[in-house]
């Protein structure tokens, strides 16, 4: 991800990531760091669990197709296509697979705080990452931090779009002015 990143650092960026993707986001922007390149204006992350949860992380064994395809249900929204058509999700499945199996094996290394602004989102009926998960990553920055939940489940950027998206583009115009004005 870094290297397909590189020839864009020159602008301003803010990585967002959902459920797994925001260890990826944090991750890539903490590697950036470890390079001395150029860090995001912001880190969004959505319906995830704060990194240091996964301190000392024990990966489970690996699932069955069922038990894989229970797990997605799980958190997919009702009426998702995939859930609608099993013979859909099971062509998806090595993807869905291969994604799982390096997020289950993630495990989290103590480094400093990121220097830039963390703005969390969830929903408020998802099972599985509270309030209180996503609270968590404002020990992942030095900058300021920003909680905002959402009506519905893990997928509530998907079926709450209309609130959603005006939030978080004004986070991000938050954020790209307090960027604008630290430059010299």
């Amino acid at each position: 991800i870094q290297d397909a990143l590189s020839r864009h650092l020159g602008l301003p960026f803010a990585f967002f990531g959902h459920s797994m993707g925001a260890a990826l986001a944090q991750e890539v922007a903490r590697r950036l760091r470890r390079d001395r390149q150029p860090l995001p204006t912001a880190l969004m992350v959505s319906g995830a669990r704060a990194p240091q949860y996964r301190r000392g992380h024990v990966p489970p064994p690996e699932p069955s197709d069922e038990e894989l395809m229970d797990q997605l249900r799980a958190v997919q929204a009702p009426g998702s296509p995939l859930l609608d058509k099993p013979e859909a999700l099971r062509l998806f499945l090595p993807a869905l697979r291969a994604d799982t199996k390096a997020y289950r094996g993630y495990v989290y290394q103590e480094d400093q705080p990121l220097p830039v602004p963390i703005y969390a989102y969830g929903g408020r009926d998802d099972h599985q990452v509270s309030t209180a998960h996503l609270d968590a990553w404002r020990a992942q920055t030095t900058g300021s931090f920003a909680l905002r939940m959402f009506p519905g489940g893990h997928f509530y950027l998907r079926s709450n779009a209309l609130l959603f998206l005006p939030a978080m583009s004004e986070d991000l115009g938050g954020a790209s002015k307090r960027a604008a004005a630290s430059l010299p």
